[in-house]
């Protein structure tokens, strides 16, 4: 008897060590297994406003603008390291005005798509206006003048026919964004402004984005930049009375220029001239605008104009 009840009380004991060893290799088990967010009910670890808050999320953001700052253009890393802002807001509505409102209307060159795109407008226009900066119109940028509506700016463009290796001269440079447009589609650009303020600030604007294919110049755009000359294609962004001849004389055989032709109250029309040999020139009018007036020798030609015209009505009568 005694012999038995030893045998109850040892097998008993084991049977406790056995339920403990159990209990605590349980524990130890689910203590070392990893626990996911979704399991604990916590979801994304986002902050108030969505953004990511884990360090691996900045780490994710960081290697991602690396890479984009890897694929930039010259022009565009420059920009990034000058300091200027591309948020996404400017980016997003950029790519509406391009992919949307410019090929609806027309717009079919993809290199011209591409300068559109990778221009930021929102850089050339007034800090007060910037809100506007991609929607398709024309807006004041001081001293009288305005930046081009972006249509017109790529009909233009897409117009003149451009190729890689051109040298392009422009006649009103305002606020740059035209010459950039053309810096991103051909080698060089060369560009005079009359305004001395707008040369100056235009001047300032496009070394600090980096921009290093842009010849700029202070003076009279009608008689054109005859050093440089001869010019694959001409673009003149003032309404000018007539077609300066020192700019056909400068354009090259089977160049182009692009010139809004008419006087400030009246109808204007955006004229391509093709020049295909030193004395065969041919026009052709594409479209009715409005651009402010083109000054200098243009106004004073005009104003010649007109007292002639007046002098034989007052000899004939």
């Amino acid at each position: 008897m005694r012999a038995s009840n030893r045998i109850q009380r040892l097998f008993a004991s084991k049977k406790i060590a056995l339920s403990q060893i159990f209990v605590l290799f349980v524990f130890l088990l689910f203590s070392a297994a990893p626990m996911s967010t979704s399991a604990m009910g916590m979801g994304d670890s986002r902050g108030p406003g969505g953004e990511t808050d884990t360090q691996s999320g900045k780490a994710g953001q960081s290697s991602e603008q690396a890479g984009n700052q890897d694929n930039a253009s010259p022009s565009e890393a420059q920009d990034s390291q000058s300091g200027t802002s591309d948020n996404g807001e400017y980016r997003d509505r950029r790519e509406h005005l391009v992919q949307d409102v410019l090929t609806q209307k027309g717009i079919q060159d993809q290199t011209v798509l591409e300068a559109m795109m990778a221009v930021r407008r929102h850089e050339f226009v007034p800090e007060q206006r910037r809100d506007s900066s991609y929607v398709d119109r024309s807006l004041p940028i001081g001293h009288g003048q305005t930046i081009s509506q972006p249509y017109i700016v790529a009909f233009m463009t897409e117009k003149l026919g451009l190729e890689e290796d051109d040298r392009v001269l422009e006649v009103g440079t305002g606020s740059g964004y035209q010459a950039a447009v053309l810096a991103k589609i051909v080698k060089d650009v060369y560009s005079i402004e009359i305004i001395e303020g707008l040369h100056e600030s235009a001047e300032a604007r496009l070394r600090r984005l980096g921009y290093t294919n842009i010849h700029l110049r202070q003076g009279d755009g009608y008689f054109g930049w005859p050093e440089q000359a001869p010019f694959d294609a001409v673009i003149v962004t003032a309404a000018a009375g007539h077609i300066p001849p020192p700019l056909v004389e400068q354009l090259k055989a089977g160049g182009r220029i692009i010139i809004p032709i008419g006087g400030t109250y009246e109808v204007q029309s955006l004229v391509l001239v093709e020049k295909h040999g030193p004395e065969d020139v041919t026009t052709d009018h594409l479209l009715p605008v409005r651009f402010v007036p083109m000054t200098g020798q243009a106004q004073k030609g005009k104003a010649q104009e007109k007292q002639t015209s007046e002098g034989k009505k007052d000899s004939s009568s």
